[in-house]
């Protein structure tokens, strides 16, 4: 079919161009002519990136890259390619223009989809479109009709699964994050773990989709997944009971103390600004004086969320962030259009490592306009705006469109021009001392990217938000919560024991959730029975062992650690009676409560924030005195 129908190729060019012209192409290019959706997919693609892209482009290279993308994915080393359309070293090739290119890719694909036995054209071209993508920046990338399925889901709804976000890293599935509430994240499944195994075969190798046919499911049924995790001296595995995975964005709001709120918002999806809304009006009617703005681990998300709920603490007027682009149609400045609701209330905002995009916005915007306190270690380093564009398959595209700069003029992102995969890890090369961290960020930065705050004060650019009070990361490690956890110990035992004694908890506690916060504390054959399990499960107490010892699913851990962290269960399982009696945001107040060190010492930091309001009234008091008598 495609020798007949791609004779020419000029004339497979044109028509294609004209049906997308026209917005035709869905309807004319059918399922059944999958060589004609891949090209139109080829052509799609290069065309937004030419058109829409931050910066100039060089079609040169994003021909060369997809070709050798597609054929890298072949994976015949006894293919003979050299002098033909698929030949990769390109012997006086300079491709000059869209057309030209469009017209060789073609020819490359006819060759290889007619020399290549059992070519998966489909999945070469895929290959292709992130091959072109790879001297761009980490975020323009193709995503696939399964994963635009999950993205939209992540923004909207719900899905069935285990809750985990991902990427592959060195053909390795790594979690960026588990889900807030869903089922990894309740078994202590984190950051930085990599599945290897799932349901007992290897799962190094697989695809985007492979990853999301094997751990997407339906709720109820499970999955074991083997875990290698940094630091660990051996393979973990945990067994997963997929279930509907929350997406509500923010996750707790509730008063720390009689004049303190605290709101936790872990992503800007579509509901997030009225969620926020609905918050800050419920701890208005607590009385609420000052608040904490929790949005470490956020990694952003639409950027109109992020300004609207930043705008609700400035006056009328306040710029807020700024986007530019070589493309005058993506370049924006927003500010705000009125006064907000929320101008005067005393404010601190955390973040950390896992603070990106959106959250740097709001982050930037507080810092630079000296708005409030921002608290805890350097964000991720992400400045760059993304559009989706679709293709015919209901795939589409990202395309990094504009780059966004704080107030002071600020670009935040990060260097990303030793590769995606260094790019990706670079947290983890981090200092461990948040302090060590920004010395070293701040030793490196150039003058050009110092910049000063309204009121003078000094802040940086190029990789993330540099905190006005810096916090360092809680770097203690218990072996029993992490055993307890991904053995799934204590969320059985919680759900075991309102299996047996919901009625009488509910009698006496499930009409005052705070009063349980301050007083509930699990009896003495609770306990017994809960080591009961842990020892079942394989824990096994042993004086040889200087810390702990992991042998398949058993762990020899010295007693005086047990002895040592013998508080830290029973408090976490009260945590998670609350999630599970009430709902998943009365969590965090009893988490937080006694774990949440950051979140403590963050409090003790109000005369600061009022020391920063006073300075910022001076120093704009004394400019205004300035302007006045230059003035007169």
């Amino acid at each position: 079919m495609i020798k007949r129908f791609f004779a020419s190729g000029f004339s497979g060019l044109i028509l294609l161009s004209a049906l997308w012209f026209f917005g035709l192409d869905k309807v004319f290019i059918s399922d059944e002519n999958s060589d004609e959706q891949n090209l139109s997919k080829y052509l799609h693609t290069q065309r937004w990136i030419l058109n829409n892209y931050v910066d100039e482009v060089d079609v040169d290279i994003l021909f060369k890259d997809s070709v050798r993308g597609m054929v890298r994915a072949i994976g015949d080393s006894t293919l003979s390619i050299s002098g033909t359309p698929a030949d990769t070293t390109f012997t006086d090739v300079r491709i000059s223009n869209f057309a030209e290119a469009s017209i060789r890719f073609e020819r490359a694909y006819t060759w290889i989809a007619n020399n290549v036995e059992d070519a998966d054209m489909n999945s070469l071209t895929e290959y292709a479109l992130r091959g072109m993508f790879a001297s761009l920046d980490p975020y323009t990338d193709y995503i696939d009709p399964r994963q635009s399925e999950r993205v939209r889901e992540n923004f909207a709804g719900r899905f069935q699964g285990i809750g985990v976000q991902f990427e592959i890293i060195q053909d390795t599935i790594t979690v960026i994050s588990a889900i807030s509430g869903g089922p990894s994240e309740q078994l202590g499944i984190r950051s930085g773990d990599r599945i290897i195994s799932i349901d007992g075969e290897t799962s190094v190798g697989f695809s985007q989709e492979d990853v999301l046919s094997n751990l997407r499911g339906p709720k109820g049924s499970v999955v074991r997944v083997g875990i290698v995790r940094p630091n660990a001296s051996s393979l973990l595995h945990f067994n997963i009971t997929r279930d509907d995975i929350p997406l509500y964005t923010v996750d707790a709001s509730y008063m720390l103390d009689e004049k303190t709120g605290y709101i936790k918002v872990n992503r800007f999806a579509s509901t997030t600004y009225d969620e926020f809304m609905d918050a800050m009006n419920k701890l208005n009617e607590l009385g609420m004086e000052r608040l904490v703005l929790d949005m470490r681990y956020n990694p952003g998300g639409f950027l109109d969320q992020a300004v609207r709920i930043t705008s609700e603490f400035f006056p009328r007027g306040t710029k807020l962030v700024s986007t530019q682009s070589r493309h005058a149609r993506f370049s924006s400045e927003y500010n705000t259009r009125a006064n907000g609701r929320f101008l005067d209330i005393p404010l601190i905002v955390l973040i950390n490592e896992g603070s990106a995009s959106g959250s740097e916005i709001v982050a930037g915007a507080i810092q630079d306009n000296d708005r409030g306190l921002v608290v805890g270690r350097r964000t991720f380093g992400k400045g760059l705006v993304q559009q989706q564009y679709e293709l015919v398959d209901e795939s589409f595209i990202r395309v990094t469109i504009s780059r966004y700069y704080t107030p002071s003029g600020r670009l935040i992102q990060k260097p990303f021009n030793n590769g995606r995969e260094e790019y990706a890890l670079e947290i983890r090369n981090r200092d461990r001392d948040a302090t060590t961290d920004v010395t070293n960020f701040i030793s490196e930065t150039p003058d050009s990217l110092i910049f000063s705050t309204r009121a003078g004060r000094v802040v940086y650019g190029g990789g993330g938000i540099v905190p006005d009070h810096i916090v360092q990361a809680d770097t203690s490690r218990s072996y029993v919560l992490g055993f307890m956890r991904q053995n799934n110990i204590g969320f059985d035992f919680v759900r075991n024991y309102l299996d047996n004694y919901s009625d009488s908890f509910r009698a006496e506690w499930g009409d005052d959730f705070n009063r349980f916060r301050s007083d509930f504390s699990w009896s003495e054959d609770d306990m017994n029975r809960f080591w009961g399990k842990m020892t079942e499960a394989g824990m096994v107490l042993s004086d040889t062992t200087a810390t702990t010892t992991y042998v398949d699913d058993i762990m020899y851990i010295n007693p005086k650690l047990v002895d040592k962290d013998s508080w830290i269960p029973p408090t976490f399982m009260k945590a998670e009676l609350a999630r599970q009696v009430w709902s998943p945001d009365k969590f965090w107040p009893v988490y937080n409560d006694k774990f949440d060190t950051t979140l403590r010492q963050s409090m003790e930091l109000w005369t600061e924030v009022m020391e920063l309001k006073a300075f910022v009234e001076e120093y704009l008091s004394t400019q205004a005195t300035r302007r006045s008598g230059s003035g007169g």
